[in-house]
């Protein structure tokens, strides 16, 4: 047996004993040391997710040491993983891109997943640790990995202006890649002042969102607008005014997952001939930039800002569902 969060039901983080798991061929048993909570694991906390039952050991985001012996990697490797779960033989599958796979499924949604003493992932989604990359930045690789890929999506140019909408964990991972990718400068727009304070200290020009942004952001542009705007948000208030912030020809990247549908003034697309594009997830090249980020970049891990043992299950949630300075909360299980 073996201590595990559980999703009991909505509203419901549990610490559980648990059956450790074995693992079946292709697979491999890791003993966890950190596991991250995400924002869809938020959504599975809530009930609201679609496909998440309890009861389900959540976590997607997570490190470890391999407890058996894999081609190129022995046991005891410090290692993370991808937790993309594709069928390999849908059309995108085929065609390469099984990221976006037709039944595309994640460990600690689909099965059972990191929040525990023990996971076990397919051995081809197993990636061991760069040196110098400390097992609990290890268990954030998952979120740069997003932040890669949207950048990478965005085909963004070393140079360009950069507007991040949001500064919760993947907006200051985004921010942060964008600058690993050259940009010279991010403008980070957030309501919430504590995350501002971090931001700021990470060196971002940052503006907090409310009345007059729209105007604020238009002046500090000449009226020209941002050539690549990032929205990690995922709010209406945001989708009104992504038009008029973007740069002429510019592009646009939704990185957030509106809970409810947003309305957008398309006129204004066709008038600026900007660009809209979504990002879903990560590849395992940007899965194996962001371990490289990581190992180079120490400002990464300054974004876990909470780090709890397993028996504080309920708080770890509780953290991200009511106001608090939380960004990143983590668990260590060993």
């Amino acid at each position: 047996m073996m201590k595990a969060i559980v999703y009991a039901g909505p509203g419901q983080a549990e610490l559980r004993q648990v059956p450790k798991p074995e693992a079946k061929d292709g697979w491999a048993l890791i003993q966890v040391s950190h596991a991250g909570i995400c924002g869809s694991d938020l959504t599975i906390f809530s009930g609201h997710h679609p496909r998440a039952k309890a009861p389900l050991v959540m976590g997607h985001e997570f490190s470890g040491w391999l407890k058996q012996d894999i081609p190129g990697l022995p046991a005891g490797t410090p290692v993370t993983v991808n937790p993309l779960l594709s069928c390999g033989h849908c059309t995108p599958c085929l065609e390469g891109d099984s990221h976006v796979c037709k039944t595309l499924g994640l460990l600690g949604i689909d099965c059972d997943g990191g929040m525990a003493e023990y996971v076990i992932a397919p051995v081809p989604m197993i990636l061991p640790l760069p040196e110098g990359v400390s097992l609990k930045l290890g268990a954030f690789i998952e979120p740069v990995a997003v932040a890669v890929h949207a950048v990478r999506m965005a085909s963004y140019l070393p140079g360009d202006s950069a507007l991040v909408f949001g500064a919760g964990t993947i907006g200051l991972a985004t921010a942060l890649t964008l600058r690993e990718f050259g940009a010279p400068s991010v403008t980070i727009c957030e309501p919430n002042p504590v995350r501002l304070k971090l931001a700021e200290a990470l060196g971002f020009h940052c503006i907090q969102s409310g009345d007059g942004l729209l105007e604020r952001l238009l002046e500090e542009t000449c009226g020209d607008g941002y050539d690549s705007v990032f929205d990690c948000a995922g709010h209406q208030s945001v989708a009104d005014i992504l038009p008029d912030v973007v740069k002429i020809r510019g592009k646009i990247e939704i990185v957030a997952g509106y809970k409810t549908p947003p309305s957008m003034n398309f006129q204004k697309g066709m008038f600026r001939e900007f660009s809209i594009q979504f990002t879903r997830v990560y590849r395992m090249k940007d899965f194996r930039i962001a371990a490289g980020l990581a190992a180079k970049n120490p400002d990464y891990e300054r974004l876990i800002n909470y780090e709890l043992p397993p028996e504080e299950a309920k708080k770890g949630f509780e953290l991200l569902t009511t106001p608090t300075d939380a960004v990143k909360v983590m668990y260590r299980f060993h």
